[in-house]
């Protein structure tokens, strides 16, 4: 949802900074670098019961994150192995903030509810697969309710007001399923619209097979008389 409403706004509002952090000599893959490194404290944050500190080293880590595209495109180096690395190390940033929220509820909530994060995890994982997997077959998965940005604004509100931590961390599960289905639903049109389904198409079964022989054998003698 934000791909297709903010981030081309976003993306000009931030090129001024990238112009000027360019001129500083720092690079994309440095910014990268420096996210990961922020994500990773912010997870061992969370871990060990300081939540706010977490959220506050969380958006830290967003701010290298949305600026290496912008120094990548100042600098003109913005190249496929730049987004291969970003893109890989979004999905590092992602396994750390859910694996710190898996440490801090088997640390203080009692049950199997520590494997929630883990949960809300496999499901963004699903949802960044079926996009890389349609973008490699020539289709769009972009879009959804519940996309990398919202995952992390809504994540926010749970770690600024844990009392509703685990409703929030439900509700990320729940939406983040709705939008595997709706990209799952947007590129089987697709992939269907490019190769339409027979409607005529026979599944030769032994039985289909025999009467299409029959057939076969009917026609030649017809032919012949």
């Amino acid at each position: 949802m934000f791909d297709g409403h903010w981030r081309t706004a976003v993306e000009k509002a931030v090129d001024p900074i990238g112009r000027s952090l360019r001129r500083t000599g720092i690079t994309a893959d440095v910014l990268t670098i420096i996210g990961i490194l922020m994500a990773a404290a912010a997870a061992y944050a969370i871990g060990d019961n300081h939540l706010r500190l977490g959220f506050a080293l969380m958006l830290l880590a967003a701010v290298p994150d949305l600026l290496d595209g912008a120094v990548a495109k100042a600098s003109g180096t913005t190249s496929v192995r730049g987004a291969y690395l970003d893109s890989t190390f979004d999905r590092v940033s992602d396994a750390l903030i859910f694996g710190g929220l898996t440490w801090y509820l088997a640390s203080n909530e009692p049950g199997r509810i520590s494997v929630l994060p883990v949960a809300v995890m496999g499901a963004a994982m699903l949802i960044s697969y079926q996009r890389a997997k349609a973008e490699s077959l020539g289709f769009d998965a972009k879009g959804g309710i519940m996309e990398r940005a919202e995952r992390f604004i809504v994540l926010s509100f749970g770690l600024v007001f844990t009392e509703i931590l685990i409703p929030v961390l439900w509700v990320m599960l729940v939406l983040t399923l709705v939008t595997a289905v709706q990209r799952f639903v947007k590129v089987w049109r697709q992939a269907t619209a490019v190769h339409p389904v027979a409607s005529n198409r026979v599944r030769r079964t032994p039985r289909t097979r025999e009467r299409l022989e029959n057939l076969r054998a009917r026609r030649g003698s017809s032919r012949r008389r």
